[in-house]
């Protein structure tokens, strides 16, 4: 690392940013936070691997960026092998969060930072400086039953409980997206902060794709964990053929080199900056995507319709997929019957009712209260 990005400069707060690496969801939603501290001038550094990297890489080419590896997680080909694999992966997962408790002492030690906002990334707390941990899951929800759901919540709040603040990126009150998820009866011990809804895209005009012929035009947005990633990329390839439309599809997969070929209907991109997918969003009829959280934050702050389909055993994006479309606020299908067709007929159908548009000012005050507190220090 340059001895100059090592050298702080007075007055202004380093704050290293780290999301977890399932998923782009975590990177995603963390833009617009690194953006507003910027905004109010920190020294913003940011920390992961993989695809993760490579999007905030894209997004914020001149930060600081330190490697650290994620928890790589694997999912299984089915949802009944699903359980069972995360259950293998558990021990992996506690060495990954050891493994990045002990990086953190060293990265405070060499470039003295001010505080650390960690994504879900149990690990990143330490003992001298302020620690936020961001998450929307405070009740992690289990196909095994409500007595795994217990256990797994109070593991849950003994990694949260040893940071300073947890943030919620959900409203605190009836326009809430996450529901019990976001807000359950039982708390962690450490203050909570419900920031708003968390997305990098704004309300715009539509640019360019219009309606295609026989149907409007679709966006196609996949992202996640293989092999179930893939597995939904064929079923979308092998049904978009046959649409009479204009359509674009996102591979979720920035930095890779694979290739899939485009039409002149069907646009296929590996992943696209911030601006240029909020464009494509905007232009879209409907957005049909996974349920992941940060993605349902994206649709509601633009006001989207769109058709969700829960990664198979994922009982998180399950559970949220079922609520969100019992609230009318997205029409959701699962996997294994996805038919395009199908789910265009039921989308027409669905009496959509967005809630309002989200309030951005709750996020920038939070960050305001953050950075005082440091200067305070």
């Amino acid at each position: 690392m340059d001895q100059l990005l090592k050298e702080k400069t007075s007055g202004k707060p380093r704050i290293l940013v780290a999301p977890l690496d399932w998923g782009l969801g975590h990177a995603t939603r963390c833009i617009p936070i690194i953006k507003e501290l910027l905004n109010q001038n920190c020294d913003v550094w940011l920390a992961g691997e993989g695809t993760q990297k490579e999007l905030l890489r894209t997004e914020f080419p001149q930060l600081p960026f330190l490697d650290l590896p994620g928890y790589r997680i694997h999912y299984a080909k089915t949802k009944k092998g699903l359980l069972w694999k995360m259950i293998q992966q558990g021990p992996k997962m506690r060495r990954a969060i050891l493994y990045e408790h002990q990086w953190l002492k060293r990265m405070v030690k060499e470039y003295h930072f001010d505080a650390i906002i960690s994504d879900n990334r149990y690990g990143l707390y330490h003992s001298e400086i302020p620690c936020i941990f961001l998450t929307h899951q405070l009740l992690i929800k289990s196909s095994a039953g409500k007595w795994t759901e217990r256990i797994l919540q109070n593991r849950n709040y003994r990694y949260i409980n040893r940071f300073t603040e947890c943030w919620i990126p959900d409203i605190e009150g009836e326009n809430n997206l996450a529901a019990e998820l976001s807000h359950p009866v039982k708390k962690p011990a450490i203050p909570l902060r419900y920031i708003g809804l968390l997305s990098r895209f704004t309300i715009h005009s539509p640019l360019g794709a219009g309606g295609g012929v026989g149907g409007g035009h679709l966006l196609f947005i996949l992202s996640g964990p293989e092999p179930q990633r893939a597995i939904l990329e064929d079923k979308v390839i092998k049904d978009i053929g046959h649409y009479n439309g204009t359509a674009a599809i996102v591979r979720g997969l920035p930095g890779s080199s694979s290739l899939i070929p485009s039409t002149n209907m069907i646009r296929i991109y590996n992943h696209l900056p911030a601006a240029e997918l909020n464009a494509e969003m905007s232009a879209a009829e409907y957005i049909i995507s996974r349920s992941g959280y940060s993605t349902v934050m994206d649709v509601v702050t633009l006001q989207k319709k769109s058709i969700l389909i829960p990664t198979p055993g994922q009982t998180e994006q399950e559970w949220l997929g079922e609520y969100l479309m019992r609230k009318g606020i997205a029409l959701s299908v699962s996997q294994k019957k996805f038919s395009l067709n199908d789910a265009l007929s039921k989308a027409k159908e669905f009496n959509y009712t967005l809630p309002p548009i989200p309030d951005s000012s709750i996020m920038k005050q939070t960050v305001t209260d953050l950075i005082l507190s440091l200067h305070k220090q």
